[in-house]
Order: structure tokens, then C-alpha cells, then sequence
């Protein structure tokens, strides 16, 4: 069974090394625009337009959900889709473009509007958002959905988180590792002149990296890749709930992904780094950076410890395992932070000298941060399984439909990271985003306690929970991707596709 030529054996479709490296690409480029949106968007908003703090953090919210609105009806149509270039790959150029287009209005068209028009720059920066929120949907959606085409094998689909996350590495964590330091040069997150370097540096590199990702999805984006054959895939949007209620485990998948962003958007949003290393400790230039270099070394023993873990038992052993790893290292952090105490230096992060404070923090944060990290975007390849186990199911393959699913719901959660540190700082009387300048002030301890450790830790509670009824284990999963392969081939030979499911269940 199976065809060589393709990349296929005994049912599995394999992918090339360079297609493994390569496609992933296309989250990074997406992450560019992410990490530019949830962490600088609001500095600009404010800092640059004068726009009002609070609408300026809402807009985050409310253009998350407007993301999240647009993403069942942007997985419709990649399900729609079939032209002589492929099913994905127009819409990771047609987002991408968009992106570059809507991204040039939003920073640079709102400036030129006149003071006195404020109502106008409102107005336009809203317009702008939403625009570039189209085109984001219309990329990231072929993150999740185009690699159910990429491969099915078990032992490769986990690979895809390692290389996932490395793509992330390049676009996002560029992004994260250059901006505090053109802020220093160029007068902080607020200054025009960071945003005049930031974004044409962005731009670029978001599309470099979607080049890479089509050349990677080139070959395998083909209908001899997707489904079973013989599927009716013009699912109606009204159809979206009984697939969602049908399919247990990707609700269960919902809930861990989106526990797993939120942790991600809030413990990493710049305005809580910036109250912690800088108004807490005193030093955020100086801890900024190398606690992000400890993160991201602490990050690689457990890349290669998941990958491992999932190729032998599963995605779900491994999400699990070290999801609860990460919980119980931010216990740890969590006391530290708890122990904190104005003007005492043994209490304290400091690099130098270095005291027992630090290497504590150091060595809970980097475990704890290296666990998550490692199964942040674990849920991505897991989506592939449902989206499997979806056409093993009912026999429609609609990976856009199953992608989008899961990332609306995603988004509606992760959402809230901005909005909950906007109205943290609000609730203590903060109405200026602090950067790694702004003073210590009362009510900040206890905030960045929340929003660093107890809403994260809550998020991982929640994953741990919502695994605990997943089914999809990597042996089902052979025995899913069998069946699937077994019908494929009896209705290349002539049956009907409810013929070949009522044979093969």
C-alpha cells in the first residue's frame, strides 16, 4: 500500500527534511506581526497618537476577537479552495501582502492626521487594525490546517513543534531581543522614531520568512495529500457547532491551547516584564535580555526532551508531563516573588554581584519557563491529529474548518492578555504603559505577582484538566491513520466514500 514517489508508506505521508524546516516558516512570519501587535501596538497607540491608555489596550481585545470572528469563515474558504497553485499557499502570500499593506497605514498613514481631527485618527487606526487582522487570519489559518498535507506520521508530526517553535525563535524572537535595545537608542517604546525602524525591519523579515515556508509546503500542497479522497468538504458555516460538539477531542485540545497562550501572552507581555525587572528590580536593561537568554537556554534540553517523549508515548504524555513540570516550578517562583522586599538588595534579581535570590529565580524561572515554552505551540501539530481524526470520523476533510475551530477559540482567550494588564494597571492608578524607566509604585508587587505566576499557573491547571479525557494517543493515532489509509485506497479503486468507511472503521 502506499506510493514512494509521493512520500508515502503503508498509508503514512511523509515529508522531506527541508519541508519540515521550511513550512513552519510560516509561523514565525505570522509571530512577527503577533509579537508586534500584543506587545507594541498599545505603546504606539498611546505614546505616538496620544489615543486614551484604555482604548489603546482594549483595541488589543477587540481586534483579538474580531480575529477570532473571521477565522471560521477564512477556514471555510481555504476548505473551498483548489487552484493550480495549491489550497494554502495563496492565502500565506495574499496575508502576508495584506499585512505589509495594512501595517504601513497603521504606523505611518494615522500620523500625518492633524491634532485636531483626533476623532479621525480613531477612526483610522481601527480601520487599519482590522485590515491588518484579515490578513493575519489569513496566513496564520494555514499554520494549523496546511500540515494535515505536510505529513501524517506519528513520529514526524511531534518534529513539527521543535521546528515550529524555532521559526517562532527567528521572527518573533528577533523581534523580542532587538526592541529593548532600539528603544534604548531611540527613546523608548513610546518614540516615533522606535516604530520608524521596527516596522520596516519587521515587514521584511515576515516576508522573507514567508517565502520560505511556500517553497516548504510547494510540493505537498496537492489534492493526492489531502483527506481520503471522495469527501464533500462544502461544510456550511452553520455546521461548525455539531463538529464541535461532535468532536470531543478537540474540545479538549481547545482548552489546553488556549490555557497554554494565555500563559504565554500575559507572563511574557512587555508591560509586566518591564514592572518586574525594571520597577521591581531596579535594573531592566540589565536583566530584560539575559533572563531572556536564560529562558531560551533552559528551553533547548526540553525541545529535545518533548520531542522524544511524544515520538515514544504521544503529544498528550508529553503536553502533560511537562506542562505540570512548569506548574510546579512557578510555585517556586512564585514565593521568590512573594519574598520580595522594596530597597533590599538580598531580595532582589541582580546580576552582579549575584546572590542566592537570584540563583533561586534563575533556576525555578529558567525550568519552569523552559517547560512551557517547549510545549507552548505543542497544541498546533496536536490540531493535525484532530483534524485526522475528524475525516476518520465523518469523512470530510476540512483542515481549515478544524484549524480555525480551534484558533477561534484561542483567540477569544489569549484576547484577554492585553485587556487584563490594562486593567491591572488601571486598578491601581497607573494610565501611562510603564517601559523599563517608570518608578516603582504602590500596587505593583502585587500585580506582577498575578499576571507573572497565578494567572499562568491557573492557565496550566486548566490544560492539565481538559488532557485528562483526550483520547488521541500516539498508538490510537497509528490505528487512525490505518483506517484513514485503508479507505483512501479503496476509493481510489472504485468505492464510494461511505462504502469505504462502513468497510473500515
Amino acid at each position: 500500500m502506499g506510493n514512494e514517489k509521493n512520500g508515502t508508506k503503508t498509508g503514512l505521508n511523509r515529508a522531506k527534511a527541508y519541508q519540515l524546516i521550511l513550512f513552519p516558516m510560516n509561523n514565525g512570519a505570522t509571530n512577527v506581526y503577533y509579537i508586534l501587535t500584543m506587545n507594541f501596538i498599545a505603546y504606539y497607540a498611546n505614546g505616538v497618537l496620544g489615543l486614551a491608555l484604555m482604548f489603546a489596550t482594549t483595541m488589543v481585545t477587540v481586534m483579538r476577537l474580531f480575529d477570532a470572528v473571521t477565522d471560521p469563515i477564512i477556514g471555510a474558504l481555504i476548505d473551498r479552495t483548489s487552484t493550480k497553485f495549491g489550497k494554502f499557499r495563496p492565502y500565506m502570500i495574499l496575508g502576508n501582502v495584506i499585512m505589509i499593506l495594512s501595517s504601513i497605514l497603521l504606523y505611518f498613514g494615522t500620523r500625518i492626521i492633524s491634532a485636531d481631527m483626533a476623532w479621525l485618527k480613531y477612526v483610522c487606526f481601527v480601520l487599519f487594525y482590522a485590515l491588518y487582522v484579515i490578513g493575519y487570519t489569513f496566513q496564520t489559518a494555514c499554520t494549523r490546517s496546511g500540515q494535515t498535507c505536510l505529513t501524517n506520521d506519528p513520529k514526524q508530526r511531534p518534529l513539527f513543534t521543535v521546528f515550529n517553535t524555532a521559526a517562532s525563535l527567528i521572527g518573533m524572537g528577533l523581534i523580542q531581543f532587538l526592541a529593548p535595545i532600539l528603544a534604548g537608542k531611540l527613546g523608548g517604546y513610546n518614540s516615533a522614531a522606535f516604530f520608524n525602524v521596527m516596522i520596516p525591519m519587521s515587514v521584511i523579515v515576515s516576508a522573507v520568512l514567508t517565502f520560505l515556508a511556500v517553497i516548504g509546503i510547494w510540493e505537498k500542497d496537492r489534492p493526492e495529500f489531502f483527506g481520503v479522497g471522495g469527501t464533500k468538504e462544502k461544510v456550511k458555516l452553520k455546521e461548525y457547532a455539531a463538529i464541535l460538539k461532535a468532536n470531543k477531542e478537540l474540545q479538549r485540545l481547545m482548552v489546553a491551547g488556549a490555557g497554554c497562550k494565555l500563559a504565554f501572552s500575559i507572563a511574557t507581555n512587555m508591560t509586566v516584564l518591564c514592572m518586574l525587572y525594571g520597577a521591581m528590580m531596579g535594573n531592566y536593561g540589565g536583566l530584560y535580555l539575559p533572563m531572556m537568554v536564560v529562558g531560551y537556554v533552559f528551553s533547548v534540553p526540553f525541545f529535545l526532551l518533548t520531542v522524544r517523549t511524544s515520538q515514544k508515548y504521544g503529544q498528550k504524555v508529553s503536553l502533560v508531563r511537562y506542562t505540570r513540570l512548569a506548574l510546579i516550578m512557578y510555585v517556586d517562583v512564585l514565593v521568590l516573588l512573594f519574598l520580595w522586599k522594596p530597597g533590599n538588595p538580598a531580595l532582589h534579581l541582580s546580576l552582579g554581584p549575584i546572590n542566592i535570590y537570584t540563583v533561586l529565580f534563575v533556576l525555578f524561572f529558567g525550568i519552569g519557563y523552559g517547560a512551557y515554552y517547549a510545549t507552548a505551540d505543542m497544541p498546533i501539530p496536536m490540531v493535525a491529529d484532530c483534524s485526522d481524526y475528524e475525516t476518520y470520523r465523518s469523512g470530510n476533510y476540512i483542515p481549515g474548518i478544524m484549524g480555525t475551530l480551534f484558533s477561534l477559540v484561542d483567540k477569544l482567550v489569549s484576547s484577554l492578555g492585553s485587556t487584563i494588564v490594562g486593567a491591572a494597571l488601571a486598578l491601581i492608578g497607573i494610565h501611562v504603559l510603564p517601559d523599563g524607566n517608570t518608578p516603582y509604585s504602590a500596587g505593583m508587587h502585587g500585580v506582577v505577582i498575578v499576571l507573572f505566576c497565578v494567572i499562568p499557573m491557573a492557565a496550566w491547571i486548566a490544560t492539565l484538566i481538559a488532557m485528562k479525557g483526550y483520547t488521541l494517543t500516539g498508538e490510537r493515532m497509528k490505528e487512525i491513520q490505518e483506517v484513514n489509509a485503508e479507505r483512501k485506497e479503496g476509493i481510489a479503486g472504485g468505492m464510494t466514500l461511505e462504502e469505504a468507511m462502513e468497510k473500515w472503521r
